[in-house]
């Protein structure tokens, strides 16, 4: 493969065909979603986009922003989304990292967010959850493109933030190739085809809304409900008019809930997937009885896309993540010397296939210590394969937490709560959590004499950092536990406040 990505997944669709459907809108074929596409490829193109150059974009959920993605790939930029609860001492760090030549936010954050952009002369453009902005006006305006660029292959088409060991986040660059060869694989084991329509509630700054979902409805010409956030009397309404649902677990929990999520719901369905954190087995458990269905649960991350996947047509068994995917290899090896693992063993889990990322954006001492000679990647999970082939995840070596789907890594949140006066140190850890897979719970030691207080913490933090780093519960200790060699015992914090979140 060596095709620009907007062509591998749009050159050969019917454009008559329906595309997206907007819950209370009208329907958009895909021959006006590649209209759409050639008229911001345009507007980037006048604002100065080169092969290569970086577009960094921290916007709303909307159809034009979802076209923003496939017109960057066509016109041969690199797209770089952001979390939109990023806060502007984030953000500056992103911009000054990419060095993008056009930054595209929300109106409402222009004013601050204008001079981070002007540090790296990147042009500001803006665009709000409905589709209008600066951006839009300039689209309106400018020649539409045409042609899709040349750049495809192991050129870059992505780069995509992921957290560090160090607390700095690391940019995972993605190319044209990694995300197709993932689409159409994805096509294949989970039987999509152009009848299909997904449920598209996920956020589409994280590769699972934005490549996962995206990517496989466009690849097999199927449609979707795009739906701007995750609403659960919105899911179940659009069930009847829809084959699948892509998810985090917190879809699922809050799912459940619901009195009107029964057999007759769900009837009209064919998959339900969740991804992005570990699914609790009873979770899995509970939905097969109330719908009849068994969660898909699969395996991947920003540097890979998918890894692994429970069989589209056998057991999807509860608290595994299925099988490695077509074309993907799975060792587990050990993580102190990198020898392989007999089966069954815990160990390091290693990837390689056509879905590994290129490397880290101007890490090479990184991507060196991550990316083996021989093509795996150390990907940070510890977990075992089994005598049936089904892989496990058990834990992280990194101590890396994840909820809601979202990565954060301890370091950054200790390190914004060390920085406060009347705080002597921190840890962060994720414990059990029954929406959110995991939660986050810091603990703190004040200063002697200090009188700080949770509220003090939490305010501060609200400045620093994005809603899903923050901790969902607070705890002051006189100190932290530590081993022999001094280093803080996550794992007996991790043991000690495991319940902080259980609903009795």
């Amino acid at each position: 493969m060596n095709r620009n990505l907007y062509d591998a997944l749009l050159g050969q669709c019917h454009q008559d065909s329906t595309l997206i459907k907007e819950n209370g809108g009208s329907a958009i074929t895909y021959g006006e979603f590649i209209a759409e596409i050639s008229r911001l490829g345009g507007a980037l193109i006048e604002a100065g986009l080169q092969p290569g150059d970086r577009v960094a974009v921290q916007v709303e959920k909307s159809v034009r922003a979802l076209a923003l993605y496939l017109a960057t790939v066509k016109a041969g930029g690199i797209f770089l989304p952001l979390n939109t609860a990023y806060t502007p001492a984030e953000i500056e760090y992103f911009l000054t990292d990419a060095e993008p030549v056009i930054f595209i936010c929300d109106p409402s954050k222009q004013a601050a967010l204008s001079p981070i952009a002007a540090q790296v002369n990147a042009k500001i453009l803006t665009l709000d959850g409905n589709g209008d902005g600066s951006l839009t006006e300039a689209s309106l305006k400018a020649s539409p493109l045409v042609e899709a660029s040349s750049r495809g292959g192991k050129d870059v088409a992505a780069i995509l933030y992921t957290s560090g060991t160090t607390g700095r986040s690391k940019g995972a660059m993605l190319s044209h190739n990694n995300l197709l060869s993932n689409a159409l694989t994805l096509v294949d084991y989970w039987r999509f085809s152009s009848p299909d329509t997904l449920i598209h509630a996920l956020p589409i700054f994280h590769t699972h809304g934005l490549f996962v979902a995206t990517n496989v409805v466009l690849a097999s010409g199927a449609s979707m409900i795009f739906q701007q956030r995750f609403d659960p009397a919105q899911i179940l309404q659009s069930m009847p008019d829809a084959t699948v649902l892509m998810g985090v677990p917190t879809f699922y929990t809050r799912l459940l809930q619901s009195d009107g999520l029964t057999r007759e719901a769900t009837q009209h369905m064919r998959l339900f997937v969740s991804g992005s954190a570990p699914l609790l087995a009873e979770t899995h458990r509970e939905w097969e009885e109330r719908t009849g269905h068994a969660i898909l649960e699969r395996y991947g991350m920003t540097e890979t896309n998918m890894n692994t996947s429970n069989p589209y047509h056998g057991r999807r068994i509860a608290g595994t993540v299925g099988y490695p995917l077509p074309g993907v290899e799975i060792r587990v090896t050990n993580p102190e010397t990198g020898a392989l693992l007999a089966s069954g063993e815990i160990g390091m889990i290693e990837v390689r296939g056509p879905n590994v990322f290129q490397g880290y954006w101007r890490m090479p001492e990184k991507t060196a210590a991550e990316l083996r000679t021989d093509g795996f990647f150390i990907t940070g999970d510890l977990g075992r394969v089994d005598q049936d082939g089904y892989v496990h995840i058990v834990g992280r070596g990194k101590d890396l937490i994840i909820t809601g789907g979202y990565n954060v890594y301890p370091k950054e949140l200790e390190s914004e709560i060390d920085a406060l006066d009347g705080v002597h140190e921190s840890a962060a850890v994720g414990v059990p959590h029954p929406d959110f897979g995991e939660g986050i719970v810091a603990v703190v030691v004040r200063e002697p004499g200090a009188s700080i207080a949770e509220s003090d913490i939490l305010e501060a933090l609200t400045q620093r950092l994005a809603s899903y780093k923050r901790p969902k519960k607070l705890i002051f200790l006189e100190e932290l536990p530590r081993n022999t060699m001094g280093k803080v015992q996550k794992n007996v914090l991790r043991e000690q406040y495991k319940d902080s979140f259980r609903i009795e």
